[in-house]
């Protein structure tokens, strides 16, 4: 390497570090600082020099160092006003990561050198040099692959899936076991490609550290939502290097034939709170970065800050970030974490703030499958079906609707059959399809589908907060016992329990969301947060082949079901002018008694049945869907008395088919052919 460090101007973009013929161009944006340094290391951690930039343009930093190589690890130090009530917090003393790191040397792991405040407010001089993770210049070649093609919107179904608690306890080599090799072995893929889902969506791998309160208590960020950077793979799930591994990942589903979307936080970062560690964008530019008003944080996030992605510089990181994962790392799109941040301009949501419209307008990422979490904890964070058309939404709407109706809340019917049908109250006609509602009943963050059916109250004691952490108001039920129990009554009504909660999903209108591990029972002991549980309460447990309590045949035969007939994911009604263009399905509502619903039956407070008659267009297929939700025998007619052709699904097998009726001995869903008149 050079002894004398050769210096051209550079150029102000692409941001990051780029690999030219002259050495390595390195761009970064500080608008507020004075001056930058680069940092130059050696492999082992040896500072080498520190070379000030000589260029700013438009607030982007620039210079191009000869005879750099690819592996050269490098960080940044800034100089500048040091002034907490107008946001500057610039510091000489703390080293920082490039924002637009393709590679880190190491996990970020928070020591107290790495504060930049102290506590009296003045500026902390000790070096946080030693315990900062390196950027590393990289040339990653992008993932040359075959994408499979996009499924149907409607046979879209998503699974979510953690990368260690997947596989860390798949049989297979214990090397691979909690890797991203190992989610995609073999045993993985055979796994999901029995359930028929079509869409891998992964919890977040952008690389992440522990909270500072997680690491004093001994506990971990396990789920991932917390980065340090929006470039870079997670060391943790790697055998040695995040990048190719994760790229071989991907490019092992894709062959496979999935769809793959990443769980995306560009909402806060790990520096988190003012007193935190300072190790990247507080440094770089805080009051840029994040968003603040009188000399604090606005934490519309609940985790110490929120970026200001009104800020065209935020902007373009997260539109760059987005474009490096796809054309590089090739996944096929993304679901933002708490997306009301997102569409935030100075404070308020807006459909069409510069962020939201930067990834609608971009001929890459408008063609991929984007999916939004619509809230945040700011004002007015609550913005399901408010988002621009182009990005599916999580529909909370229909989770507690559905848990309503199976708990046998009382007033539940007519919102129980909106949501079923794709939640039209709010994804609206003549403006948005059914399927841009994202139907889940169970996610990362709360009860698994098991727990949902065995317990009342939450246990996050393990959580060492006092078990006031989690969601307070689950809409569960546990069948007479909290938690495990060796009743086969009451197992037998908890399976039965999860049996309708997945037929209910499958067959609603819209974008069906299975959380992993429910097809296997996966039971977390209570705990809905388990956010900091690196262990076997997370961890997957995989039953023995045809256990009752697994469900995987089920939902694969619920998924061909909704593949085989269509409109049990999108019907196309004539009084939506979205499908005026289209031949017009038949939705219609009956009673037990095979008559349509009336008035009466919808005001009914105490209603246990509801049905629906679908007919297809095109085919004429007629489908009678029924829900039945009480544990009593009831004996039903089919709509207008119409003759049955086959039983499609029933998740209770011993219903009985007596003269043109069905008798059912317990809750149940249902799915008839009929015969055409």
């Amino acid at each position: 390497m050079a002894t004398s460090w050769q210096i051209r101007s550079g150029t102000p973009l692409p941001l990051g570090a780029t690999p030219t013929d002259y050495g390595v161009n390195f761009a970064v944006f500080s608008e507020h600082a004075t001056k930058l340094y680069l940092c130059l290391y050696s492999d082992a951690g040896e500072e080498l020099t520190r070379l000030p930039f000589p260029n700013k343009q438009r607030g982007i930093w620039h210079m191009e160092v000869a005879d750099l190589k690819v592996g050269q690890h490098y960080a940044f130090r800034a100089d500048g006003p040091f002034d907490p009530e107008q946001m500057h917090f610039f510091n000489p003393h703390k080293l920082l990561i490039d924002p637009y790191a393709k590679r880190l040397s190491e996990r970020l792991v928070f020591h107290e050198e790495q504060v930049t405040q102290q506590e009296d407010g003045t500026l902390d001089n000790r070096d946080s040099g030693n315990v900062v993770p390196k950027s590393i210049v990289s040339h990653i070649t992008p993932l040359e692959h075959k994408r499979p093609k996009s499924p149907e919107t409607y046979q879209r179904s998503l699974y979510e899936l953690h990368i260690k608690g997947f596989s860390q306890q798949l049989d297979i080599d214990p090397a691979l076991q909690g890797t991203y090799m190992g989610t995609c072995s073999a045993p993985a893929i055979e796994h999901l490609q029995q359930l028929g889902i079509t869409t891998i969506q992964l919890m977040p791998c952008f690389a992440f550290a522990d909270e500072v309160h997680l690491q004093q208590k001994g506990l971990s960020n396990y789920w991932g939502y917390n980065p340090i950077n929006f470039f870079t793979p997670d060391h943790r799930y790697a055998i040695e290097d995040p990048v190719t591994e994760f790229q071989a990942m991907i490019a092992t589903f894709h062959a496979a034939g999935f769809e793959v979307i990443l769980d995306v936080v560009y909402n806060h970062t790990a520096e988190s709170e003012l007193r935190h560690g300072t190790t990247c964008y507080r440094g770089l530019d805080n009051a840029v970065y994040y968003r603040h008003q009188n000399g604090m944080y606005l934490n519309y996030t609940g985790c110490g800050n929120c970026v200001n992605t009104y800020h065209p510089a935020s902007v373009r990181l997260i539109c760059d970030s987005m474009r490096h994962w796809v054309e590089i790392l090739g996944v096929d799109g993304f679901r933002f974490d708490l997306g009301v941040d997102l569409g935030r301009e100075q404070h308020d949501f807006s459909a069409t703030a510069p962020l939201l419209q930067a990834i609608l307008q971009d001929p890459i990422l408008s063609q991929t499958t984007l999916v939004m979490e619509p809230w945040d904890i700011g004002p007015n964070g609550y913005q399901v079906g408010h988002f621009p058309r182009g990005f599916l939404e999580c529909n909370d709407k229909y989770r507690d609707t559905v848990r309503r109706f199976w708990r046998g809340d009382t007033h539940t019917i007519p919102e129980f059959a909106t949501r079923l049908m794709g939640s039209r109250d709010v994804f609206h006609k003549g403006h948005k399809c059914a399927l841009h509602s994202v139907n889940y009943i169970t996610y990362h963050d709360g009860y698994t589908l098991k727990d949902l059916v065995s317990y009342h109250r939450r246990h996050n004691l393990a959580n060492l907060e006092g078990n006031r952490d989690g969601h307070t108001d689950n809409i569960s039920q546990n069948f007479g016992l909290e938690g495990e129990t060796d009743d086969l009554r009451i197992q037998q009504a908890r399976i039965n329990q999860q049996k309708c909660f997945l037929a209910t999903l499958f067959f609603s209108q819209g974008t069906p969301h299975l959380l992993g591990g429910d097809e296997l029972s996966h039971s977390q002991l209570g705990n809905n947060n388990a956010y900091c549980q690196d262990n076997e309460t997370t961890w997957l447990k995989w039953p023995k082949e045809n256990s009752e309590s697994d469900f995987s045949h089920v939902i694969s035969e619920l998924i061909t079901l909704r593949q085989r007939f269509p409109i049990l994911a999108e019907a196309f009604l004539p009084d939506d002018p979205l499908y005026q263009h289209k031949q017009s399905d038949e939705v219609s509502w009956f009673n037990e008694f095979g008559h349509p619903m009336s008035g009466s039956d919808w005001d009914d407070p105490e209603r246990d049945f509801i049905a629906l008659q679908l007919i297809e267009s095109q085919s004429q297929t007629r489908l009678w869907l029924a829900f039945y939700r009480e544990d009593l025998s009831l004996t039903v007619i089919p709509p207008n008395s119409s003759h049955i052709k086959s039983v499609l699904f029933s998740t209770d097998e011993t219903i009985q088919l007596p003269n043109n009726s069905v008798e059912f001995t317990r809750r149940s869903v249902l799915l008839v052919e009929l015969l055409n008149d």
